[in-house]
């Protein structure tokens, strides 16, 4: 693969790390920035927003007849990596999770009319959405097939919704939700996809989840379903595809997931180069000890890594693979990378950087979560296993020119 980018690709890039520094990492600072739970403030959001969109840097991951940009999967692991240099960054182009990974499944397999009614609103940032999948114990959680909310289908055609979702992130503000269900004990379709609005009856929120870090706006939150009526037309890519929906959404959405990560990694190493060139201790600067120079070279060799592995899961994507194998390694490596360039960054900003006079320790907080979300590690590292079984060799083969990634 090719890994110069286009100059329409590096102005791009650009104007959004112009914007990150003109308009978004000075608001960090301010006690006002923040709502309750750690999270840019509302009014303020809808301020950088409006700014966003004027400049035309909204939407960028969605095709430009959706309202983005168009800029492929390539495009987004550049342009991601720059937004995320502020941690308010993502969710002021409108490419934060969880609508991104919404956005990009409701365009690639939307019928018209459920983008019009479900899509449109989100692009044009008017509600927030959520993605309805983890269950408590014995439900289904990195497994999609353990998945017991059921979905029974009524003689109209309709469905009506049973069981109990958790920590399903951005639930309390969000309108839009996409909902997995089980509705078959076929193993090749037993889960269909559904859409539903928040102001339907027969569910709700049984609670926000307190958390060990900063939230999303709207939490990860707890629901129960009694009923809930969906009518056949909110089925998502046909009854008994939901696995396919997963699998054509939490791909790419993971994908997203690293390169924000690798931009935060990248600002922990940021900070802690600035403050080890100004803080001396014992006559020499920090910078120049030999033991921090180990540190910050080995995390820049780590977010190198982490930015390859992710380019190369793009590009898998952006030919027409669903690159499980290359997203579990990129996320794997971004995610742990992202915990230690903010625990490293830390350590050398000391007691500073255990404080709220950096972002560090917020980044911290933020980053335990990283290994878990969209599966823990060690699921990971089981689906690189299942390929290493099945491909051998192969596991390591290089795509030939003209042929497409597996």
């Amino acid at each position: 693969m090719d890994f110069s980018i286009s100059p329409e690709l590096d102005a791009l890039r650009r104007r959004i790390t112009d914007f990150v520094e003109r308009e978004i990492l000075p608001q960090e600072s301010r006690a006002d920035s923040y709502d309750a739970h750690e999270n840019i403030a509302l009014p303020l959001l809808a301020e950088l927003r409006a700014k966003a969109r004027a400049e035309g840097l909204w939407c960028l991951q969605l095709k430009p007849e959706t309202g983005g940009l168009g800029v492929g999967r390539m495009g987004m692991a550049v342009c991601y990596e720059a937004m995320n240099r502020s941690i308010f960054g993502p969710v002021v182009f409108n490419s934060a999770a969880p609508d991104d990974g919404n956005m990009m499944v409701l365009e690639k397999i939307g019928t018209p009319e459920q983008k019009a009614l479900w899509l449109a609103p989100i692009v044009e940032g008017k509600v927030r959405s959520a993605f309805v999948m983890t269950e408590p114990h014995p439900g289904g959680g990195s497994d999609p097939s353990m998945i017991r909310t059921r979905g029974e289908k009524q003689p109209d055609g309709s469905w009506k919704i049973y069981g109990r979702k958790w920590f399903i992130t951005g639930a309390e503000d969000a309108a839009h939700f996409i909902l997995i269900a089980r509705t078959s004990d076929d193993p090749k379709q037993r889960l269909t996809a559904f859409l539903f609005h928040r102001d339907q009856p027969g569910w709700k929120i049984e609670r926000r989840i307190p958390i060990m870090g900063p939230e999303e706006h709207g939490g990860h939150c707890e629901l129960t379903f009694d009923g809930l009526t969906i009518a056949p037309e909110n089925v998502l890519l046909g009854e008994g595809a939901g696995m396919k929906v997963t699998q054509i959404r939490l791909g790419p959405a993971r994908l997203t997931h690293c390169m924000r990560w690798l931009g935060l990694a990248k600002r922990c190493v940021e900070i802690a180069t600035d403050y080890a060139a100004q803080r001396e201790g014992f006559g020499v600067r920090l910078a120049d000890r030999e033991s921090v120079q180990l540190m910050l070279g080995g995390l820049a060799m780590e977010i190198e890594i982490g930015r390859l592995l992710v380019m190369k899961a793009a590009w898998a994507l952006d030919h027409g693979s669903f690159a499980r194998k290359e997203v579990s390694m990129a996320k794997i490596q971004a995610a742990n990378t992202l915990h230690k360039a903010a625990d490293i960054a830390i350590q050398i900003n000391g007691a500073r950087g255990y404080s709220k006079d950096t972002v560090l320790e917020w980044i911290y907080r933020y980053a335990r979560q990283a290994r878990l979300v969209d599966g823990a590690d060690e699921v990971h590292r089981m689906v690189l296993n299942r390929f290493l079984d099945k491909e051998g060799p192969d596991f390591w083969r290089w795509t030939v020119a003209g042929e497409q990634p597996r």
